[in-house]
């Protein structure tokens, strides 16, 4: 396994969070959950992936990583649509 060589790091001020008390955030927008919410609730665990090396051109490759943090999970989504507009074609 390769050692983490990430160069990003976080905007994140996290000594000033520390140091904040919970007391001042706002949940106003947050609907509580009921009793009905969690009745309903059901557990949907994520599909297990495999890792595999596949070729793709420079410029494909290129655009997907400009997108940011994410890009090899929308490459997946990218190829799930297609598959699933193929399936019911």
């Amino acid at each position: 396994m390769k050692a983490n060589t990430s160069t990003n790091s976080s905007d994140t001020d996290w000594a000033y969070l520390e140091n904040k008390s919970d007391k001042g955030i706002d949940f106003s927008d947050i609907p509580k959950l009921d009793a009905a919410f969690w009745d309903k609730a059901t557990l949907k665990m994520p599909q297990k992936k495999d890792s595999v090396t596949m070729r793709l051109d420079h410029d494909v490759l290129t655009w997907f990583r400009e997108t940011g943090q994410g890009y090899q999970t929308k490459i997946n989504a990218v190829l799930r649509s297609y598959m699933t507009a193929i399936r019911h074609a």
